[in-house]
């Protein structure tokens, strides 16, 4: 598919570009304005909204995967350069909470939150097996000691509706397995959509997060960025100072459909594939 004449598609032109694995304070990393087809470095324009006969599945996009450069940066690891169709939708029963977990990637994640009644504008990406697989290797859903599992959530408890007058019968989201933050009323808090706000108020909570990772968002990000052990320590800190609940979606977690590309390619083992 080409551009039309001067219209420049690049990820770069549209300032979607940045990858929030490489600059953390970046995360969750520019979303689209509209629905499109990630192709290599450009993102184009899409003509359809649903891929369910193409042999893909839909998943939601909840933090950085909704993020092109991130999503293309993901996919680059592995040599994957087929086409991935970004599709923004209206989900019901869905919120953006904060994982209760600190990323060796240097920033605190997005996680799904059970909200019925709240309306989002969220992504969903059509993903083929090699595709799920590499995303399911960077949530570390085939580790023992991965961050999230990747769970179906079915209509009516979560509808999605991607604009052509459908409702999926549902879609795949990844749910953290250490739960989510609350907002100290026990409920689970929504992420603000940048990580400098989010650090900024989690260390000046939290003497002892402070004593970890540092008094400002860029101390925190150069600390956690690939430190394991510091990471989980944060992470354990969370569940000690009793900021931590459940999400909502944990009863989904292994109750849906079986895995719709078992047998495929599962790229967890290589070490370029670290997780979030």
């Amino acid at each position: 598919m080409s551009k039309p004449p001067g219209e420049d598609r690049t990820l770069r032109a549209l300032g979607l570009a940045g990858v929030p694995r490489e600059e953390p304070l970046l995360y969750p990393g520019a979303w689209p304005r509209e629905s499109g087809l990630l192709d290599g470095d450009r993102l184009l324009p899409l003509g359809r909204a649903v891929y369910e006969g193409d042999g893909r599945v839909p998943v939601l996009a909840i933090g950085s995967n909704a993020s092109p450069g991130q999503l293309r940066h993901k996919m680059a690891e592995f040599g994957i350069d087929a086409p991935i169709p970004m599709v923004r939708s209206r989900v019901t029963g869905l919120d953006i909470g904060v994982s209760a977990h600190v990323s060796r990637m240097g920033y605190v994640s997005a996680s799904p939150v059970g909200a019925p009644g709240t309306v989002r504008e969220l992504f969903v990406l059509w993903l083929d097996a090699e595709q799920l697989a590499v995303i399911d290797a960077s949530e570390g859903v085939p580790m023992a000691g991965g961050n999230f599992d990747r769970a179906w959530l079915p209509a009516p408890d979560v509808r999605v509706e991607p604009g052509d007058g459908s409702v999926l019968r549902g879609a795949y989201a990844y749910v953290n397995r250490h739960g989510v933050l609350h907002d100290g009323t026990g409920a689970p808090r929504r992420h603000p959509g940048a990580q400098r706000p989010l650090i900024t108020e989690l260390l000046h909570g939290s003497a002892r997060l402070r004593a970890l990772f540092g008094a400002t968002p860029e101390e925190f990000c150069a600390r956690a960025r690939a430190d394991r052990r510091l990471c989980d320590r944060g992470t354990r800190l969370f569940a000690e100072e009793e900021r931590v609940t459940a999400s909502g979606l944990e009863r989904y977690v292994g109750s849906g459909p079986e895995d719709p590309f078992a047998g495929g390619r599962t790229p967890s083992a290589d070490p370029t594939a670290p997780m979030p």
